[in-house]
């Protein structure tokens, strides 16, 4: 069994984990935005943590708090010493990705092709609540393939329950391990929030938390009348600024949010010193384009950052001028048209 009882996390409003979007540069950065959203890293292997950079693979900075590490595995033993790793190094919350539809995870016997196997699911999340002490949940989709009927899920769930795990991640889709590329699984399959809906009425002890196809404030929480959380994925990562309103609205924080040029000003001594440690700016400046998203200056802030952020030699003031750039586009274009403001962010998970 589990080991007695961890607290769970405020699940209400949570970012999703996104592959190659949500590392710790962009987590950071989202923690200017909202103090209070759980932020999730990017799927992680097992694999990697334990045999790869493990300092790489799960440093954080301490400001990232609340914080999930998810975790892609299917081996017991080895899920169960890197969530120990990841408790660790301090993370709030250890979730299992049973819902990725990659070719490469799929090789690796984990991510969505574990739905047809919810015993072993069960046997990890057992494994990974018995090392730890934080929370141990669980993200997957509604089904898989032909594999896509309500008492296939809802036996999904007593199983991972039975477990010991008491939150339920659930993407609103089903996922085709054939056929979609994964870009295409995160839109093609039709959203289906009764299903989550009905899971919830099923399982009123669990903790079920719906993720897909959010891109409002006010469609989180016309969610959070059925279910307990509302997981935002793609509009918080084209639209960061979005989040700005979640801590006033949904945990009483009574202190206004942060402007967008507040937000930078605390990103640039952040900027400043991991580029002193190495890291190239541009690795970071790319998860800052979306900032501006519909208001006038947004195509000069993105504009600046892609030509200049990835110079040689170049530091934190190229934020600042990108900054200016703003100052400078609202006084020459007065009448740029939200359509024309918004970033062409690329291929979002």
């Amino acid at each position: 069994m589990m080991k007695a009882a961890p607290a769970q996390l405020d699940h209400r409003i949570s970012v999703a984990p996104m592959m190659d979007r949500t590392d710790r540069h962009d987590r950071y950065f989202l923690r200017q935005i909202t103090r209070r959203a759980l932020l999730y890293t990017e799927m992680v292997a097992t694999g990697e943590v334990l045999y790869g950079d493990t300092e790489r693979c799960l440093a954080f900075h301490p400001k990232e708090h609340p914080l999930a590490l998810q975790l892609g595995g299917s081996e017991p033993v080895e899920l169960a010493n890197a969530a120990r790793l990841g408790e660790g190094f301090g993370y709030d919350e250890i979730n299992l990705n049973v819902g990725c539809p990659s070719d490469r995870v799929q090789k690796g016997r984990f991510g969505a092709c574990l739905m047809t196997e919810p015993e072993r699911v069960g046997e990890g999340l057992r494994a990974m609540g018995e090392a730890v002490t934080v929370p141990v949940t669980v993200k997957t989709r509604i089904g898989v393939d032909e594999n896509d009927n309500y008492d296939f899920l809802a036996r999904f769930v007593e199983v991972v329950a039975s477990a010991g795990c008491r939150a339920v991640i659930v993407h609103a889709r089903k996922a085709y391990l054939k056929g979609l590329s994964p870009k295409e699984n995160r839109s093609v399959p039709p959203l289906r929030y009764e299903v989550v809906y009905r899971l919830k009425a099923d399982f009123p002890d669990l903790e079920i938390v719906l993720n897909g196809g959010i891109e409002t404030l006010d469609a989180a929480e016309a969610h959070l009348s059925r279910v307990d959380g509302a997981m935002i994925g793609r509009a918080a990562y084209q639209n960061p600024y979005m989040l700005a309103g979640i801590d006033q609205r949904f945990f009483g924080v009574t202190e206004p949010p942060a402007s967008r040029e507040a937000v930078m000003e605390a990103m640039l001594p952040y900027l400043a010193t991991e580029i002193t440690k190495g890291v190239p700016l541009s690795r970071m400046t790319r998860h800052l384009f979306g900032l501006f998203t519909g208001v006038p200056g947004a195509r000069a802030w993105r504009q600046h950052l892609s030509e200049h952020a990835t110079l040689p030699g170049v530091n934190e003031d190229v934020v600042r001028d990108a900054l200016r750039a703003i100052v400078v586009a609202e006084a020459t274009m007065p009448t740029l048209s939200v359509a024309s403001a918004v970033p062409d962010i690329g291929d979002v998970p």
